[in-house]
């Protein structure tokens, strides 16, 4: 666990979260070893595991003294977390991206085809881990599979568009980050067995938290270095996805019409860095600095009415600090 983070206050969590590791490798395990190399590949790199720890702590928030969370908790964990491995392969053949997490992307290693179908198995498997656990997990984890869906073909549906608007950006960003977000609140809340009333107000905050969590991820794209991300900086704009930070500053009357003369199509490097330079000198960052907050705030606001236990501080003050990250100083 990572020094610092909001997951120290439930200690429980540090072995939880090793708990859902072990179970994400075994998860993704195929009788065939290319199949499980394939699967397992950003499995064995690690990540954060914000989306598996949400699921623990809501499965905790009636908890006064937790010392440790329910299997089931720690598969509904695994059945998000492989989902959303599984979108970051989909979304690395889409984006034509080399790295992830700072390795080699499995579409730059092994070709587009198997990325695609490694991503497809990830899904699957998650769907069985899913089922497993009852008949609603299922259910909710289809509906955040679903929302992704929607949420990438909306984003899609808008690549190179300058006049894309700021309801069209939530609407994507509600669907590919957001829901899944919401969902792992709500899977965890659900096996955990707490009170409808917790369950929807977990639901509310994590999927603010998923609105707050992708503005702040695409202001890092245009004002953190490749180091800070663990893949190429300034890659939303090479891939026409234009994000809060840029709709705000194509609007901006000093650098707007530079900025729309550059962006609309295809961008070499140099063209790349002119515009992100562009985007900030523009109240274009500071503005979407200041949309992530109110969902923070939201995100916050939701976990108002939860029990006082450990689980709910813990997800208090991850919405508190997601808006504090150092990187956002940067640039």
């Amino acid at each position: 666990m990572a020094e610092g983070s909001p997951f120290a206050l439930l200690p429980c969590l540090d072995d939880d979260l090793r708990r859902v590791q072990r179970e994400l490798r075994a998860a993704a395990a195929a009788p065939d070893d290319f199949v499980s190399e394939l699967a397992r590949h950003l499995i064995n790199v690690g990540g954060k595991l914000v989306r598996p720890g949400f699921c623990l702590a809501s499965s905790l928030v009636r908890e006064a003294r937790p010392v440790r969370s329910s299997q089931a908790a720690v598969l509904g964990g695994v059945s998000v977390e492989l989902v959303h491995i599984g979108s970051l392969y989909h979304d690395d053949v889409m984006d034509d991206a080399t790295t992830r997490r700072s390795v080699v992307s499995v579409n730059a290693q092994w070709g587009n085809l198997r990325a695609i179908l490694a991503g497809d198995y990830l899904l699957g498997r998650a769907s069985a881990v899913a089922a497993s656990l009852g008949a609603e997990v299922a259910r909710l984890l289809a509906e955040a599979i679903t929302g992704l869906c929607e949420g990438q073909i909306i984003e899609l549906e808008n690549a190179y568009d300058v006049e894309r608007s700021e309801q069209r950006y939530e609407r994507a960003v509600a669907g590919k980050t957001a829901a899944l977000l919401s969902i792992a609140c709500r899977i965890g809340a659900t096996v955990g067995e707490v009170p409808a009333s917790d369950v929807d107000a977990l639901g509310e905050f994590g999927f603010a938290y998923g609105m707050a969590f992708q503005i702040v991820d695409d202001i890092l794209d245009l004002v953190a270095t490749e180091s800070q991300l663990g893949k190429p900086a300034g890659n939303d704009l090479a891939e026409g996805t234009y994000t809060l930070p840029v709709i705000r500053a194509l609007a901006d009357p000093a650098a707007g019409e530079e900025l729309r003369s550059i962006l609309g199509g295809a961008v070499e490097e140099r063209a790349r860095d002119r515009a992100a330079e562009l985007v900030r000198s523009t109240a274009g960052v500071d503005y979407a600095r200041d949309r992530a907050r109110e969902w923070a705030d939201r995100a916050q606001a939701a976990t108002s009415g939860l029990p006082d236990t450990p689980a709910t501080a813990v997800l208090s003050l991850a919405a508190d600090r997601l808006i504090e990250t150092p990187a956002l100083a940067y640039g």
